[in-house]
């Protein structure tokens, strides 16, 4: 796999995916924040100074470096107005890029999360070299799990994860190269 330090944006047909920036921090808190967007999810800091900080750590990284996580703003085209945010880290496993995403709750159900998705496993697997492209969810968050699966990601495996008398669900689905219609 590589790095793509020349990365710029990624365009669909209806939406910009570009690098977050710290001025997206407030508008990223507020949908993370959401206690409906919050619970699926495993921030830890969802306040916007804890965003702004997480944004401008990820903007030392290329997509695809090692180290963590890198995000990409999903901008709808047609207004400019932030949708939501993607992005990708190397899982720590060779030709492995971890995926996630969240939408607004005021733009979902518009098919923007599917199509940002989509673009970022392109990405990976044209770009960065990926062999394999991998999302988590929790086993509760049906409209997650119909993002991974429409961009053509198959469940791999269920999770149980304890942690104290906390318990969590969840699944693992994943892309192969391999698995790829060639055209």
């Amino acid at each position: 796999m590589r790095a793509d330090t020349a990365f710029e944006k990624l365009v669909t047909e209806r939406l910009l995916l570009r690098r977050s920036a710290p001025e997206d921090a407030k508008a990223i808190s507020a949908y993370r924040s959401d206690p409906d967007v919050h619970i699926h999810q495993g921030w830890e800091r969802t306040d916007e100074e804890g965003v702004r900080a997480e944004i401008e750590e990820m903007l030392a990284r290329a997509p695809g470096e090692p180290g963590g996580w890198v995000q990409f703003s999903v901008v709808e085209l047609e207004s400019g107005r932030l949708v939501g945010d993607v992005g990708l880290s190397p899982a720590g496993e060779q030709g492995v890029i971890k995926v996630g995403y969240t939408v607004a709750p005021a733009f979902q159900r518009r098919g923007y999360a599917t199509e940002a998705v989509g673009a970022l496993v392109d990405y990976a697997f044209e770009t960065l070299g990926a062999e394999v492209v991998r999302a988590y969810a929790d086993a509760e968050n049906g409209p997650s799990i119909r993002v991974a699966e429409k961009v053509g990601m198959r469940l791999v495996e269920r999770i149980e994860e304890r942690d104290g008398d906390e318990i969590w669900f969840g699944v693992r689905y994943e892309l192969r190269r391999e698995s790829i219609p060639r055209a």
